[in-house]
């Protein structure tokens, strides 16, 4: 192609046009307007310290500030600094030029020397997100420098004018002439819950007042310039950190524990994050962990940046490396966001880890308040389990906590790779009884998650088996003596059970008072399990997954001689009996349907009427 046919030039924004859109679309919220004002004036400040920290000006002992007024009779909503100010040719440049920063240009002449520490604006959109809620708006300035103040004036259409005036101090008051149709912006309460919102921790002390306010006394600012996520983790203190989450989250129950995150180059960000204490495990655990870009206030709820498994934290992450007005599909594509995420897994893990080794008596004590979230965790995280595995407790039905190979160890002579589990200490109380006779301690999983969190683990580790204490007939409950065949009994068994597949077997055991015993298979137990927890997240009823039972009826309890005589001698009175056996050794292992309930209590009262 021929270069000299081809045709360069610039696109030209018409400020009749582009403001409408402006006013319209700039942001998604209109609140946002107040955050963007009191962010350049904020910018102002800190570059005026900046100066003065690099011998730019002579230092002077001025208490920095910005005020944000309201004048609900003038429909005028004013924010004021005493920052560096500009001089008329600054505020053609920057002001009268869309998208031209002011910050920007301050960043690229000191970069080489780290001035672009905590400067907020980048982009110069920011100021004309005033034009959202204004007729018109208004600048007084005055520069650093001894350029004469100026005034400037500017209208919904675009339309400014310039003229020098007499504001004494250095400076700028932005001026914010509200419009008929935003007049929610004149309420007291609705302009001071937006600056707690979004200016809570901005870094210059910010003053609110309403102009006929007549309250005396020294005014107090609504925000903290110094936030604690700012502070040397080593300087702060317990009492410090429950009182910033009582603060920011208005919650005063006390979090369960905190993760103080200071991370350098390159991810470059701060915060804490806080376990809160959930009452029951029915109370919701959605948690929130609010973003901020160099302490200005950018979202309420960032689940993008932390993993769904650790939704339920609450805190705060300062990122200066996202930009300050920051989308959804940003956070989900932004290989930084990943990184930031990966960063808090790591650390919350070495967090869980430090609690285990170092405060063990602390730790045990919230076990079962977090158990279920690191379980899950550990689920959907195989590089997050292989961080806590060492730290991961069992619960045991005598309230004492141990690792999974403390357990391990403790079993290695009379169940070597075994974890014995009961589901239900209340249901299951013969067979834990069984158990603590024989000195074999038994962890308590009874939560819906935690069938799937044994078979995870059973999949990540091949030198460990979780077996409920109701499956199977543990090797350590057996007696002396051998394993016998009763063709007969059997029959009388299935007959009085009404289940004609019902599996009986006839085995020693050194519970001599247990007749019998109901066993069910492991993966039946765990498939019923499952069914439950699938049916409970449909939000449907739950459905009776039908268990694989086997009786195993105890050869060294003298109800067994009794049974084995009588049938014999007494038809009726063996059937009695073995009815009466089979009943208990079902109510030992579930609760009874109103037909067996009703079955056992008749049986019960015949063998009363018979002694």
């Amino acid at each position: 192609m021929n270069q000299e046919s081809i045709k360069r030039g610039g696109i030209s924004v018409d400020t009749e046009h582009i403001f409408p859109i402006i006013k319209k679309w700039l942001y998604s919220e209109k609140d946002i307007f107040l955050r963007e004002i009191v962010s350049n004036a904020t910018d102002a400040v800190t570059k005026f310290k900046r100066l003065q920290s690099l011998g730019e000006i002579p230092s002077v002992d001025d208490a920095y500030c910005i005020t944000v007024e309201l004048d609900k009779d003038a429909r005028t909503i004013s924010v004021s600094d005493n920052g560096i100010g500009m001089s008329e040719q600054e505020l053609d440049k920057y002001i009268c030029n869309i998208a031209l920063s002011g910050a920007f240009d301050f960043i690229r002449k000191y970069e080489g020397e780290g001035a672009a520490n905590g400067i907020i604006g980048h982009f110069g959109l920011g100021f004309y997100s005033a034009f959202m809620v204004s007729d018109s708006v208004e600048i007084y300035t005055k520069s650093y420098m001894d350029a004469p103040a100026v005034h400037w004036v500017c209208d919904a259409e675009g339309t400014y004018s310039t003229e020098l005036c007499d504001k004494p101090e250095r400076g700028t008051t932005v001026i914010m002439h509200v419009s008929e149709g935003e007049s929610e912006y004149l309420d007291k309460a609705r302009l001071g819950g937006m600056l707690r919102k979004y200016c809570a921790f901005m870094p210059v002390e910010i003053f609110f007042k309403q102009a006929d306010d007549s309250t005396e006394g020294e005014q107090k600012p609504v925000n903290d310039p110094s936030p604690l996520w700012q502070a040397n983790p080593s300087d702060c203190t317990d009492e410090q950190y429950a009182e910033f989450y009582n603060k920011v989250f208005s919650d005063f129950k006390q979090p369960l524990f905190h993760i103080h995150i200071n991370a350098d180059y390159p991810l470059n960000f701060k915060g804490i994050l806080y376990f809160p204490r959930i009452s029951s495990e029915y109370e919701s655990i959605e948690g929130q962990v609010k973003l901020y870009y160099n302490q200005v206030f950018v979202a309420d709820n960032i689940k993008e940046v932390i993993p769904d498994y650790l939704l339920m934290l609450r805190g705060v992450l300062d990122c200066p490396e996202l930009p300050l007005n920051v989308s959804r599909s940003y956070l989900q594509n932004n290989s930084y966001v990943t990184k930031v995420g990966a960063h808090i897994v790591k650390k919350v893990a070495d967090k869980l880890n430090s609690l285990c080794n170092l405060e063990r008596e602390q730790y045990e004590g919230i076990w079962d308040d977090i158990r279920i979230f690191v379980e899950y965790a550990s689920i959907r995280d195989r590089k997050f389990y292989e961080r806590v595995k060492g730290s991961l407790l069992l619960t045991l039905t005598d309230g004492k906590h141990v690792t999974i190979d403390e357990y391990l160890e403790a079993a290695k002579e009379k169940h070597p790779g075994v974890v014995y589990y009961t589901t239900d200490k209340a249901l299951q109380a013969q067979y834990i009884s069984m158990f603590a006779k024989q000195d074999i301690s038994v962890a308590v999983l009874e939560k819906t998650l935690d069938t799937q969190f044994v078979s995870t683990l059973e999949s990540y580790r091949d030198d460990v088996k979780f077996k409920r204490i109701d499956s199977d007939v543990a090797d350590a409950l057996k007696g002396d003596g051998e394993v016998t065949d009763q063709p007969a009994l059997t029959e009388l068994f299935k007959r009085v059970s009404g289940n004609e597949q019902l599996n009986v077997s006839y085995t020693p055991l050194k519970e001599q008072g247990v007749p019998a015993m109901l066993s069910v298979t492991e993966e039946s137990s765990r498939m019923a399990d499952m069914m439950r927890m699938y049916a409970m997240s449909a939000g449907t009823s739950p459905m009776d997954f039908p268990l694989e039972y086997s009786l195993v009826v105890n050869t060294t309890s003298a109800l067994y001689t009794k049974l084995q005589n009588l049938s014999k001698q007494d038809p009726d009175k063996a059937e009695l009996l073995a009815r009466q056996i089979y009943s208990l050794s079902l109510l030992a292992q579930r609760r009874l349907s109103a037909e067996e309930l009703e079955q056992f209590l008749s049986g019960s009262f015949s063998l009363l009427e018979l002694l």
